[in-house]
């Protein structure tokens, strides 16, 4: 495979990670190494990992710093080519057929008449798109088959136009939560990547940079925080996302006068966003939130 010319002067890992940072995402040698071998070598870049770990930022950034537009393709269950490729606008195709005059024949099949959907998009201005198939594992198995074509010779087929093929390899970003396998078939055509929770220290990193006006104390005291929740068996762990809203939540309260524990405690909807879960640490919650904010 004939290896693709740096993006945006993006020549090295290094040089990726660095650009990354100036659009607020902290990447570290792993990610930074996948994202530019997929850019390199013109393949999708499959991103995996919990929740909240920092996969759709990932997709955002890298659309930042090449300057591209971020064409996102939300998967669920059911989803089909009609809302991942295209549609025919048939009111549209059935009006022109009425207006048209007796013996005058109307292509409804021409650009006018076609819906153009994520996929489709990124197939037409390659170079100016990054399509992120976002939770890949939501859809069924059968979309993922239908993914194949695309991923593989980044080309689509229309019945009514014939195969459609991108110029250019398009920028393509897949994430997946793990909520089950997806086909080895798929995993072949990407360049793969699994993003853990951050280490303490990158975490609270994060949230300094993210984050507006929190100090290093409180960063360290919330990364702290979420990593014991994780420990917890808990519906939904709190992501990075969650500690920097946490973080920046908790400091907003203090800036009003309330103490550091009590600003953990009335901020900690921002962290924990099920019933379920709160109730699970409400009995604990104050030696939780002393030993937090200690």
């Amino acid at each position: 495979m004939a290896l693709q010319p740096p993006i945006a002067g993006l020549s090295s890992p290094e040089a990726l990670a660095e650009a990354l940072r100036s659009a607020l995402y902290l990447a570290d040698d792993g990610i930074a190494t996948a994202a530019f071998l997929a850019l390199a070598l013109g393949k999708p870049l499959l991103l995996e990992g919990a929740p909240g770990v920092g996969k759709t930022e990932a997709a955002k950034a890298l659309a930042g710093i090449l300057g591209r537009q971020l064409i996102r393709l939300q998967c669920f269950e059911g989803i089909d080519a009609s809302a991942a490729l295209y549609e025919w606008n048939y009111p549209r195709q059935m009006l022109a057929i009425r207006q048209a005059r007796e013996g005058e024949s109307v292509d409804i099949y021409r650009d006018d008449f076609l819906i153009e959907r994520p996929m489709l998009a990124a197939l037409r201005r390659p170079d100016s798109t990054v399509l992120l198939i976002d939770e890949i594992d939501r859809s069924d198995h059968e979309f993922e088959a239908f993914l194949l074509e695309f991923l593989s010779d980044f080309s689509i087929s229309i019945p009514e136009r014939g195969t459609l093929r991108a110029a250019d390899r398009p920028v393509v970003v897949l994430t997946s939560n793990r909520t089950r396998d997806l086909h080895e078939a798929l995993r072949r055509r990407c360049v793969y990547h699994y993003i853990p929770y951050p280490e303490p220290a990158r975490e609270a990193a994060i949230i300094m940079l993210r984050a507006s006006a929190v100090a290093e104390g409180t960063a360290r005291a919330v990364v702290h925080a979420v990593g014991l929740l994780r420990q917890e068996p808990l519906t939904k762990p709190p992501g990075v996302a969650e500690a920097v809203d946490w973080a920046e939540a908790a400091t907003a309260l203090a800036r009003t006068g309330a103490p550091w524990p009590e600003a953990f405690r009335r901020s900690i909807g921002t962290a924990l966003k099920d019933e379920e879960d709160l109730a699970l640490m409400r009995p604990r919650m104050d030696a939780f939130i002393r030993a937090v904010a200690a």
